[in-house]
C-alpha cells in the first residue's frame, strides 16, 4: 500500500486592518508561483526558524509591515500538489497592522489591494484560502480573538 506524503514546511499569514467595526485583509498580486492571482502572504519556514516566526519575516520581507498584534490563526492551510503527489499543510497566522501602514511590496508581487474578507473570499483562486478567510473572520473579526493565541513579539 503506498502512502501519500504529508509536508508542513511553509506558511500562511492574513494581515488585517480594522476599518470601524470591521476589517479589510491585504492581498497580494503574485508574479512568480501562481503568476497574477491573489494571495494571501505566505512562505517557506527557513532552517531554525519557527512557524511564526517565518510569518513574522515574511511579512516584514513582502511588504515592510509590522503588526500591532500577532496570532496563531487556529487553523491549517490544506492542499494536494498532484506534481509531488504530496499533502501540504501550512499554519495559518493573523497579524493586525496600523490602518495607515505603508505597504511596501517585494519583487514577488505585482500590486497590493485592501478588501474586505467577503470580497477576498471572491479573489483568491483556491477553496483552501477560502475556508481560512471565513474562519479568520468568525474567529478574529465578528469575535475578539481568544488571547490564547496571542504570540507576544
Amino acid at each position: 500500500m503506498a502512502e501519500i506524503p504529508i509536508r508542513s514546511f511553509s506558511i500562511a499569514l492574513v494581515a488585517l486592518r480594522e476599518v470601524d467595526d470591521s476589517a479589510e485583509v491585504l492581498l497580494l498580486r503574485r508574479n512568480h508561483t501562481l503568476v497574477g492571482e491573489w494571495c494571501q502572504i505566505a512562505g517557506a519556514i527557513e532552517e531554525d526558524e519557527t512557524a511564526w516566526q517565518a510569518a513574522l519575516r515574511e511579512l516584514k520581507e513582502e511588504t515592510d509591515l509590522t503588526p500591532t498584534r500577532f496570532y496563531s490563526g487556529d487553523i491549517c492551510e490544506q492542499f494536494y500538489e498532484a506534481d509531488r503527489d504530496a499533502i501540504t499543510i501550512a499554519p495559518v497566522f493573523v497579524a493586525f497592522v496600523d490602518y495607515a501602514a505603508n505597504v511596501v511590496l517585494n519583487p514577488e508581487h505585482s500590486e497590493f489591494c485592501w478588501v474586505s474578507l467577503d470580497w477576498a473570499e471572491d479573489m483568491v483562486p483556491f477553496g483552501g484560502q477560502r475556508r481560512v478567510l471565513r474562519h479568520i473572520k468568525q474567529e478574529f473579526v465578528l469575535r475578539d480573538p481568544s488571547p490564547h493565541l496571542q504570540i507576544k513579539i
